[in-house]
């Protein structure tokens, strides 16, 4: 079994460990862009986040949704249904030993189609941009799996 020092000494991991980071920021960057557009169109989910704004029917109509903030939601959804594959493919595709350039062709493509499609989602572009930038995430993901599958079960 490799030692952990040897993990960290590898540069297909450290590539995956650097390009994990800069998805999952970006994903937790959706939340905070949530809470923004909750907050500036006073558009809430719950009861008690609307207490500031008054009590009984003055702060019903705060619990609303909003077309913007549902937008943002959509996207952090969106991330959450394919980042979170990609962090357990990805390690395990990091620890198959790929080659270092093939591997960090995988993960910066990854890495940008993710930053394109929460772009093409917030601005909003005109399709096809968004949902081509999802399907290149999506191709980048299968593409490791099968690298995994094909190295692990001999396909």
């Amino acid at each position: 079994m490799a030692k952990l020092t040897q993990l960290i000494d590898n540069e297909v991991f450290r590539a995956y460990a650097t390009y994990m980071t800069i998805v999952l920021l970006k994903m937790m960057l959706m939340s905070f862009i949530t809470a923004y557009f909750r907050i500036r169109r006073k558009a809430f989910a719950n009861p008690e986040d609307v207490v500031s704004f008054g009590k009984g029917e003055s702060a019903k109509k705060y619990l609303r949704t909003d077309v913007d903030v549902e937008r943002v939601r959509r996207g952090h959804l969106n991330d959450l249904e394919n980042i979170v594959p990609f962090l357990g493919i990805g390690l395990l595709y990091a620890l198959s030993g790929p080659e270092l350039s093939t591997a960090l062709l995988h993960f910066r493509i990854f890495a940008g189609a993710r930053i394109l499609h929460t772009i093409a989602y917030l601005t909003p572009l005109p399709q096809p941009g968004r949902g081509l930038s999802w399907a290149v995430g999506c191709v980048v993901t299968f593409s490791m799996a099968y690298k995994v599958l094909k190295t692990g079960l001999y396909l």
